[in-house]
């Protein structure tokens, strides 16, 4: 109830605002240039805009394609500019892993390892639950905001680094991944508003079934509201049965030479992307990403300002022309 209060209060000059201190917290936790992080961001609205305009219906940057006139898919972007570019990198490094060929050991974490991620833990929790709630995608940013948080928190002094296996970076996004997705379920039932892709189809789930996703379901439906809660327990304790004894099958795949791997890889990616909207267009634009992306990591330029820009450009500017609509 506390929090339906706060979303009510919302108006379309609060999110705005809201989603301005969204872009500017992610220019300031940007590892690096300020600049650069600043630059990034601007790219990523300029490419959210690519569409069709809201209020006009004008086409903005498509140059008479009708593929761009939806505007771009987020997973081909992401897909390109962390994936591919990844692939990228490592073949140009050309290392050779070295892993323990033996049983996977102690799969639990020790008592050292709880004390160390006992902090990403909490503020995972806390920054989950809070962008979890609010409309626009905000369970997805927060494994993005959690391990940007940490790795700031940590500093460069971080033994081992973050991207070498430091829990750390493990505990804190899958925390506040879970906790977004828990939290993503309370606007969909207070207010009938989807907080992402996923809520929205849920809703339209619901509506088929003759259920008016909204502040009543609770009263009116009180058998679907709880049975929601409870499959959300037993998901993940399916999710902790299954994972454990699979641990073992999961790291035998780094016995795979990286020369097979990569076109699996890239192959699956391909798959991925295409099976969305079942268009060729959508395969392309993820490997210009991916080219842009590899090029990105040699000027030294983080993606995730990028990705964030082109997430909130969108609701950035529908929910401040409506605030200056309002207000004339």
């Amino acid at each position: 109830p506390p929090l339906i209060q706060v979303a009510f209060k919302f108006q379309p000059a609060e999110y705005f605002s809201l989603m301005v201190l969204g872009l500017v917290g992610a220019i300031v936790l940007a590892n690096g240039s300020l600049i650069k992080a600043f630059c990034m961001t601007l790219l990523g609205l300029l490419v959210g805009l690519i569409g069709t305009d809201i209020n006009s219906g004008a086409l903005r940057f498509t140059f008479g394609l009708e593929d761009l006139q939806d505007g771009l898919n987020f997973v081909a972007i992401s897909m390109g500019i962390f994936g591919y570019a990844e692939i990228m990198n490592n073949l140009e490094a050309r290392q050779t892993r070295n892993f323990n060929t033996g049983s996977v050991g102690k799969v639990l974490p020790s008592w050292a390892d709880i004390k160390n991620c006992f902090g990403p833990i909490v503020r995972g929790t806390a920054i989950g639950s809070i962008l979890g709630v609010l409309p626009g995608g905000g369970a997805l940013l927060s494994s993005f905001a959690s391990y940007t948080v940490e790795k700031k928190i940590a500093g460069k002094n971080a033994d081992p680094a973050f991207g070498e296996g430091n829990i750390r970076g493990v505990a804190g996004p899958e925390t506040a991944n879970n906790a977004g997705a828990q939290t993503s379920f309370i606007p969909m039932l207070t207010l009938g508003i989807p907080s992402n892709a996923v809520m929205a189809l849920m809703i339209g789930a619901m509506m088929i079934h003759d259920i008016q996703p909204g502040p009543l379901v609770m009263s009116s439906d009180p058998g679907l509201f709880w049975g929601l809660i409870v499959s959300m327990w037993i998901g993940n304790l399916m999710l902790v049965i299954l994972n454990l004894p699979l641990i073992g099958v999961w790291v035998q795949l780094l016995r795979v030479p990286y020369g097979l791997l990569y076109p699996m890889i890239l192959t699956f990616c391909c798959i991925g992307v295409y099976s969305i909207n079942n268009n060729p267009f959508d395969v392309y634009i993820t490997i210009i990403c991916g080219a842009l992306g590899y090029l990105f990591a040699k000027l030294k330029c983080e993606p995730a300002p990028l990705i964030l820009g082109f997430i909130l450009g969108p609701m950035m500017e529908e929910n401040l022309r409506r605030a200056m609509l309002l207000s004339r």
